[in-house]
């Protein structure tokens, strides 16, 4: 997502965007970074749900504020996430997995790329919403954890719409929900889980601009202005739709307050999981 819009943004001020992927630790050192950079508008985070919504409690030391140390600039988009089974597990349906998990407490494994991530924390959720058990397996990544589900070394997970689709399509999966709030226009007859039976539940991953803290509101009016109008480019659009992305392009403010109150909501799932990344 960051090259997509790095590309579009040198074109638009004929000025090279250089996207230096930091990868390690939940994101914390990219965006450890960029909290600590001059807040000139040359130096800007792609931030996500774990950097600025889930690490803020998952972590004892972050070596960064979620709030304080940044400028928030603008929502990018939400990515929808799917419940995916192996066939061998034989339920059509959301209430067909809770009749299951329930009869069942604690024998159906799910995967996920390791203990705190969005895939853990959405099946904490679920555990809690649907007043289930299921037991959580974690692997080191995410590519790990797909193969070993579609080999039926578990029996479902979370995943992200784009890698899961593949094998939905091959039917070595099977799909029985989207995670969001609404459905997705890239699989438009998928429920909700919300919808299929478990009232409330609503996860998303989640992307969004940020800068240091301190810089000019000019120069944040001027980034949240260029991105948005990249964001709400016909092209643009259709190629993160394709991904499973809903592209937003919000204002600074909402931004700010979106990021607000995911602290909060995951705070209360992780208390409640009790789990620790240090």
């Amino acid at each position: 997502m960051a090259r997509l819009l790095g590309v579009k943004m040198s074109e638009g001020w004929s000025q090279s965007v250089v996207v230096d992927n930091r990868a390690g630790a939940g994101g914390t050192i990219g965006t450890r970074i960029v909290a600590e950079a001059t807040p000139d508008g040359h130096t800007i985070l792609m931030g996500n749900l774990a950097t600025h919504g889930i690490n803020p409690t998952l972590y004892r030391k972050l070596p960064y504020d979620a709030i304080k140390d940044f400028t928030a600039i603008t929502y990018v988009a939400s990515v929808t996430n799917v419940l995916v089974v192996h066939p061998s597990l034989r339920v059509g349906t959301v209430k067909e997995l809770i009749a299951l998990a329930r009869a069942k407490p604690g024998t159906i494994n799910y995967g996920s790329g390791g203990s705190g991530s969005g895939a853990h924390l959405a099946a904490e959720l679920f555990n809690f919403a649907a007043a289930v058990r299921l037991t959580h397996v974690p692997y080191k990544g995410v590519g790990l954890a797909m193969n070993d589900l579609v080999g039926g070394q578990i029996q479902l997970m979370f995943s992200n719409l784009l890698s899961s689709l593949p094998h939905m399509n091959s039917a070595r999966l099977k799909a029985l929900a989207v995670t969001t709030g609404k459905r997705s226009p890239a699989v438009p007859d998928l429920p909700t889980i919300a919808e299929a039976g478990v009232p409330g539940y609503e996860t998303t991953n989640w992307f969004g601009v940020f800068a240091p803290a301190g810089m000019s509101k000019g120069v944040t009016t001027k980034l949240n202005r260029s991105i948005v109008k990249i964001l709400h480019a016909p092209e643009m659009k259709s190629r993160l739709t394709a991904q499973g992305a809903d592209p937003i392009g919000s204002t600074p403010e909402a931004f700010a307050a979106h990021v607000r109150s995911e602290i909060s909501r995951w705070k209360s799932v992780i208390k409640r999981v009790g789990i620790r990344a240090d």
